[in-house]
């Protein structure tokens, strides 16, 4: 009986095919059906799970709408600086993405989606133009 063995150039084209794939950014969205349904609060405790877990998580912008038990899972979690932006007179505190994409977490919070976020708001970074905060091989999970 023939042995068959597999090819091991098609093994490894495998291997490299999968590990530049698990570099990959992915999206997790978790939608709601109204305001203070619990959106934000399910978003953190799965935050909180991933840190345990020992994935870096961090926070790029949560609004808790003083909601003390959406505010009680930020507790451990890393959070980014916000970014002062000037819109029409006032100073605004946005997103930081240029911050985000320099400390290079596993994962990384959002909480507020992209209609939420100026009308006109595009973050340049690294000579590149990203609008609702997607970059490549970047973790992003909006509201």
């Amino acid at each position: 009986m023939e042995e068959r063995r597999p090819d091991p150039d098609l093994l490894i084209d495998r291997i490299r095919r999968e590990t530049e794939r698990s570099h990959e950014g992915q999206l997790k969205i978790f939608f709601g059906a109204a305001p203070g349904v619990g959106k934000t609060y399910a978003m953190l405790g799965a935050a909180q799970q991933k840190r345990t877990e020992g994935i870096d998580v961090v926070v790029g912008l949560v609004e808790t709408h003083g909601r003390k038990e959406t505010e009680a899972l930020l507790a451990g979690l890393e959070m980014i600086p916000r970014l002062p932006i000037e819109y029409r007179s006032a100073t605004l505190a946005e997103f930081d993405i240029d911050a985000a994409l320099k400390r290079k977490p596993d994962l990384i919070v959002v909480t507020n989606s992209p209609t939420q976020m100026l009308p006109t708001l595009v973050i340049k970074s690294d000579g590149r133009t990203y609008t609702n905060f997607s970059a490549p091989g970047f973790p992003y999970i909006p509201q």
